[in-house]
C-alpha cells in the first residue's frame, strides 16, 4: 500500500479528526524539533520558553505550562539550559525573594528574532495549500480548541 493510501486510510477512519491533527502536529515538529536542534543546538521546549520569556518579561517558570503544555522539570531543564547559555536571567520577585522571574537578555532576544523569522517562514510553508480566508478559518477553528474547557482536561480519560 503506496504513503498516500495509507494516509486517506487512516484520515477516513472513526478518528479521522484526531489523526488528522496528530499528523500536522507531528509532522511539523519532526522538521520544526530537528531544525532548531542543529541550527540551534536546543531542544524546541528551550526555544519556546525563550519565546514565552520575551513574550512575558517576568514570567515564572511554572506559567510557562500555561503555553505550552509540557511536564515542569521539562520546562525546568529549558530554563536551566536558557540561563547557562546567558539568554535569559532569573531575578527575585519584589514580593517574594524565593520567586524567580525570568527576563530575556539581549543575546536572547536577538536569537528569538531569527528564529521568528525561520519558524514564520516554516509557518507559511506546511500552511502553503489553504488560501488566506481558509487560513483565517484554520486559526479561528482551532483556536476555538485550544482555548476549549476539554483539550488539557478529560471526562473520559480519567
Amino acid at each position: 500500500m503506496s504513503d498516500d493510501n495509507l494516509l486517506e486510510t487512516i484520515f477516513a477512519g472513526e478518528l479521522k479528526e484526531l489523526m488528522v491533527v496528530s499528523y500536522i502536529v507531528l509532522g511539523n515538529n519532526a522538521v520544526t524539533n530537528r531544525f532548531i536542534e542543529r541550527r540551534f543546538r536546543m531542544p524546541v521546549q528551550a526555544w519556546s520558553a525563550l519565546y514565552a520569556i520575551e513574550r512575558f518579561p517576568g514570567l515564572r517558570a511554572k506559567e510557562i505550562r500555561q503555553l505550552f503544555p509540557r511536564p515542569q522539570n521539562t520546562i525546568s531543564r529549558a530554563v536551566a539550559l536558557l540561563e547557562k547559555r546567558k539568554l535569559i536571567v532569573q531575578e527575585a520577585s519584589d514580593s517574594d525573594g524565593r520567586e524567580k522571574r525570568l527576563f530575556a537578555t539581549d543575546e536572547g532576544r536577538k536569537l528569538l528574532v531569527e528564529m521568528i523569522d525561520v519558524s514564520r517562514r516554516r509557518q507559511d510553508e506546511w500552511l502553503a495549500p489553504l488560501s488566506p480566508e481558509e487560513r483565517s478559518t484554520f486559526f479561528d477553528l482551532a483556536r476555538k480548541i485550544a482555548s476549549g474547557p476539554r483539550l488539557l482536561s478529560s471526562t473520559v480519560m480519567l
